[in-house]
């Protein structure tokens, strides 16, 4: 949809002549005045649970809907790219797979590890470049290596997949996304590894979440639970992937406007994460006492309990070792909430704080988007800082 159009106008355009405004408000569970009220421009935005239901009655991802981020297109030569290393052909064109150089074990743990560094730092048009070369040479090593070796170099690829995979959900490719989650599942299934196995799922329980399959998504994280269930002698690494696995499902929960699910699963995760004491890092997730904190105010935003989301985030320690992106996250959440309590002076800088903390991230997000966009509809005059930082985001005032 057209970036330039306001969120009635892209409404009405994916509405058509499928549904009236009565017919949509119905199949979305809202009133019909928000429906006719945003059409006609007398609003600009809804509540995040509104427009949650919007876009799924109108079968659309909520970033379409609202026309919130960046994305790269598809033409693009690092998508191009990076989507031909995901779906290769060469096996029918009876050529030898064109795989990149096979590395070290040494090497390949090292360029995992890069990949993800620049994952967790936003850099995610750096990655659609890094990419496909790096797929090409973690598949090679995966094919050559000495049998003694053969499980770690599948983990490696798997997990070289899943931040292909996750970045190109954040370019706005989410079907090429999709294809590459699923080559991660297939990797990890080969390393025998069962808490990379479900590190894996918690990227499909994202995708899901993010196409608006709130109940799969829930269901994928609690399922993948069941298999690492923390009993007698569990390890560190195994507490920190229930736990991941039981707060990605809180946030889909949260979303679902599934509210006793929500609060029994971050219930969990705080047991879990108090048990364990400490911020641990595992297959390039995070898992610890600040990471259900920050999803605890993720799901109480959502909810628009947000009061409870800043009195939430006002008991967290700053300095965190959480990554960039996942505090980036954490303070679009804030900003929302300070926006929505009336404090809009503070939900700007928070912004300005993301954007100086994390430029690259900030530039693919909707949430801090919408925020902004939500400043410029309330200021009567706008300060200089906010047409500045509405300028620097193409947040237009429609």
């Amino acid at each position: 949809m057209d970036d330039q159009m306001d969120i009635g106008a892209r409404i009405r355009r994916a509405r058509g002549k499928l549904f009236t405004q009565k017919m949509l408000a119905d199949r979305a569970g809202v009133s019909i005045s928000i429906v006719q009220k945003l059409e006609r421009g007398l609003r600009k935005t809804a509540s995040i649970p509104t427009l949650q239901k919007i876009a799924k009655a109108l079968d659309l991802p909520i970033e379409e809907l609202v026309g919130g981020r960046k994305s790269m297109p598809a033409a693009a030569s690092g998508v191009v790219d990076l989507r031909r290393a995901l779906t290769p052909v060469d096996d029918l064109l009876d050529v030898e797979l064109l795989d990149g150089e096979p590395l070290t074990m040494r090497d390949a743990r090292r360029s995992v590890e890069y990949l993800w560094g620049s994952y967790w730092a936003g850099r995610y048009e750096l990655l659609a470049e890094m990419l496909p070369s790096s797929l090409a040479q973690l598949r090679a090593t995966y094919h050559s290596v000495a049998p003694a070796d053969a499980h770690e170099a599948a983990g490696l690829l798997a997990r070289g997949y899943q931040a292909a995979a996750d970045t190109l959900v954040h370019l706005g490719q989410p079907d090429a996304g999709w294809l590459g989650v699923r080559e991660a599942i297939a990797a990890a299934r080969n390393s025998e590894d069962m808490l990379l196995y479900a590190a894996m799922r918690i990227s499909v329980s994202w995708q899901l979440l993010v196409q608006g399959r709130y109940e799969e998504s829930k269901n994928v994280a609690i399922r993948a639970g069941r298999d690492v269930k923390p009993g007698k002698g569990t390890s560190e690494s195994q507490l920190a992937a229930y736990g991941l696995l039981n707060v990605t499902a809180a946030t889909a929960a949260a979303r679902d406007q599934d509210s006793t699910h929500t609060d029994d699963l971050l219930e969990e995760s705080i047991e879990t994460a108090t048990r364990l004491g400490y911020e641990r890092t595992d297959h390039q997730s995070t898992f610890g006492p600040a990471k259900v904190a920050m999803i605890a105010v993720d799901c109480a935003v959502v909810q628009e309990q947000y009061s409870t989301a800043l009195s939430v985030a006002a008991r967290l320690r700053h300095d965190t070792t959480l990554p960039l992106a996942t505090r980036a996250r954490h303070l679009a959440d804030v900003a929302m909430a300070q926006l929505k309590l009336g404090r809009t002076a503070d939900a700007l800088n928070t912004v300005l704080a993301i954007e100086s903390m994390a430029p690259d991230w900030l530039q693919y997000q909707t949430l801090p988007r919408q925020v902004v966009d939500e400043l410029l509809e309330q200021e009567l005059s706008l300060s200089t800082p906010l047409r500045s930082l509405a300028m620097r985001l193409g947040v237009s005032r429609n």
